[in-house]
């Protein structure tokens, strides 16, 4: 009996009381990672700032390749071990996840002519858009500095958006 009624316990404490805590926890201090760090526009979800997504109009940033073709459902662990045929034939250079959202800003600079000539607007606007996406090291030492694809194009498309306006009042 005292099995029992420590096996209850036990399931109430770790599979109802903890992860709600850790639930609750998450909604309070950390509410947009908690939910994907969605971005919504215009009262629908366009994306995370988290996920990679693949743009290949030339009007767009491009991201860096994707091994899972920017699909989040193909990334995670395997339990495939390293003398395993399936794994040795998968591509072992390709990225961790193939999801991640960012690029050097050294490749969002050389997509800066392709980019203005085909939104028909000057180099040096879209130039100093990338720059001011430039995202710096982590504490100043942590990571590399990096540029969110997703959100430098939707900042693109605000600035054709306010151009688009500017022209028509």
């Amino acid at each position: 009996m005292t099995a029992i009624r420590t096996t209850l316990v036990l399931l109430i404490l770790t599979c109802g009381i903890y992860p709600g805590v850790v639930w609750a926890i998450g909604q309070l201090a950390f509410r947009d990672q908690a939910n994907g760090s969605l971005i919504v526009r215009d009262g629908r979800v366009v994306g995370s700032s988290l996920i990679g997504q693949s743009f290949t109009s030339d009007r767009y940033f491009h991201p860096r390749p994707s091994a899972s073709n920017y699909d989040a459902t193909a990334s995670g662990g395997t339990n495939l071990g390293p003398t395993s045929r399936k794994r040795r034939e998968r591509a072992m250079s390709a990225s961790g996840s193939g999801l991640d959202p960012h690029i050097s800003p050294a490749y969002a600079l050389t997509q800066v002519a392709r980019v203005a000539h085909a939104r028909d607007i000057a180099e040096a606007r879209v130039r100093t858009l990338v720059e001011q996406h430039i995202e710096q090291r982590f504490l100043g030492v942590y990571g590399e500095p990096r540029v969110n694809v997703l959100l430098l194009n939707l900042a693109l498309d605000d600035i054709m958006k306010s151009h688009a306006t500017s022209r028509s009042g």
